[in-house]
């Protein structure tokens, strides 16, 4: 089959791009992991009318989005570990097919507590995908094209999910419901190309992974997540938001304490062992937060506060999706030739300047002046940063490129939902307490005033009673708005914050390999 003999591969059984078959692998697995990034940029856009729908909180498209990545994150680690013990090609197959019937279950569900549960079966499908695209990459082509190829795959990914804002938010426009509908046929051309163009790993893990400890991870995001987002509404203080927060950190405690323990754990200490690969699963982690979080409510921002259309806040987000789509495989072979380390400090610090552009916007924002610029940053910043990034982390012996792959695709993936939850939790707490404040400087009735405290949960969603007159409207939409754009900026200056804490982790932890970063006449020689 071709699948497990593909034609044409290097004398060293290791893939080039130069080759028919090389450019075919690339193309299965850049389709694939680009379909979870379709679907989750489509999602995006579609919340806020989702919000609307079913008439929900905050809290409510917080969980949807939150049940997706609390199942991509925990069991991600084990999907890396899965496909090195019984074959990446097989354990990535059976992803697709999990992903594709959570989304399909996804388009029908009759409530919001359905659509979260359906997203959090889509989350275990991707978690078994998209590891072993990455890890196949990163175990089938040769050393000198590793670089270039993940930059490519990265900016292919983003080829594929460039028009997903667009596309969602047009989807959106006719029903929410068919945003669900574009990743089903992606699977089966992705199932058919599988067949023929990836080949099994022929090294693999003695033992399989230890699924309790998948479990406790689980669990433990489970209840984190729980807790950050009830929290604005139960209130910090509560006793099982405090007993789900203690309950979460003492299960991912566990978790490390025990992974350390078993013969074949699902992060072996390997992993760690390496300043490069730690560190840069460290800036991932911080600004991977940084950029979910500054993307999630920004759509928000351009709904429910600057007015866009689904459609038009979708086509908003192009800047930084096109950029990254075009400059990350010319920023992958740079890294190649000169080192991961200037990027990775370089990278960070545009995307933090991105945000603080961002931070600048108000009510009644330019889009040209403010957001357009700030998104052609972030973009920038991603390009140059994502290729060198993922490289580092996947820095790892073959037979553990699996479970490395798993790490930092969990590590992205728990910045994602820390983002949805922990930002969250900070928008709906100042949103909040600033809409009092406006609304004592309102001459609304307190009966009216009330109407639209009782509401604050919805934060940007919060609905104007249809009795009001229109100056009493007038002056609640602009209560509301406002309040909205104050607790936006708190949002993206904490964004902006942990953007510059990669930087950092960087500047520490991130060194060149010997022979990168320095003058051709000076490789070789021996260090004084």
């Amino acid at each position: 089959m071709a699948g497990e003999n593909p034609a044409g591969t290097s004398s060293s059984g290791l893939f080039k791009l130069t080759e028919n078959s090389g450019r075919w692998l690339l193309a299965t697995t850049t389709i694939a992991s680009g379909m979870t990034f379709l679907v989750g940029s489509a999602i995006g856009v579609a919340l806020p009318v989702i919000q609307s729908y079913f008439n929900a909180p905050l809290s409510g498209i917080q969980w949807v989005a939150s049940a997706y990545l609390v199942s991509l994150s925990a069991l991600i680690l084990i999907g890396g570990a899965l496909g090195d013990h019984f074959g990446r090609k097989r354990i990535f197959n059976v992803g697709v097919i999990i992903f594709f019937v959570g989304e399909a279950l996804s388009s029908a569900s009759p409530d919001i507590g359905f659509l979260i549960a359906f997203q959090g079966l889509a989350g275990i499908g991707s978690a078994l995908m998209v590891p072993q695209s990455l890890a196949i990459i990163n175990a089938s082509f040769v050393s000198s094209e590793r670089g270039r190829v993940i930059g490519l795959w990265a900016g292919l990914s983003g080829a594929v999910s460039a028009g997903a804002p667009w596309i969602g938010g047009l989807l959106t426009q006719i029903s929410w419901r068919a945003v669900f509908f574009i990743p089903l046929p992606l699977c089966f051309l992705i199932l058919w190309l599988s067949r023929r163009y990836i080949p099994e790993n022929p090294t693999r893990a003695e033992r399989p992974p230890n699924w309790w400890l998948s479990i406790s991870i689980f669990a433990g995001l489970a209840a984190i997540t729980f807790a950050l987002i009830e929290a604005p509404v139960w209130g910090f203080t509560d006793p099982p938001i405090i007993a789900a927060m203690v309950a979460g950190a003492m299960l991912l405690v566990l978790f490390a304490v025990l992974d350390r323990r078993f013969a074949r754990p699902i992060l072996p200490p390997s992993l760690f062992k390496s300043p490069l690969v730690t560190g840069a699963n460290l800036a991932t982690l911080l600004l991977y937060f940084s950029l979910n979080g500054t993307i999630y409510f920004t759509v928000l921002n351009l709904q429910q506060v600057q007015g866009f259309s689904p459609s038009t806040a979708g086509l908003s987000l192009l800047p930084s999706v096109l950029i990254i789509m075009l400059l990350s495989g010319a920023f992958g072979s740079l890294a190649d030739r000169i080192g991961p380390r200037t990027q990775m400090i370089a990278g960070p610090l545009v995307v933090a300047s991105g945000i603080g552009l961002l931070a600048l916007s108000g009510v009644r924002a330019n889009y040209w002046i403010t957001f357009f610029p700030g998104l052609v940053l972030i973009g920038l910043g991603m390009s140059a940063v994502i290729a060198p990034l993922t490289k580092s982390a996947l820095s790892v012996n073959e037979t553990a490129s699996g479970a490395a792959s798993g790490l930092n695709n969990a590590v992205a993936r728990i910045a994602a939902l820390l983002a949805v939850a922990l930002l969250g939790a900070v928008m709906a707490t100042v949103f909040s307490t600033r809409l009092e404040q406006a609304i004592d400087n309102t001459s609304l009735s307190s009966s009216q005033r009330q109407e639209i405290l009782d509401q604050s949960e919805k934060v940007g969603a919060v609905v104007i009673p249809a009795d009001f007159g229109n100056e009493a409207r007038m002056s609640a939409e602009s209560a509301v708005k406002s309040s909205f754009v104050y607790s936006f900026r708190w949002v993206m200056g904490t964004a902006g914050v942990l953007a510059v804490g990669a930087a950092g982790v960087s500047f520490v932890t991130i060194h060149n390999p010997r022979g990168q970063g320095e003058p051709p006449e000076y490789r070789g020689r021996k260090k004084t």
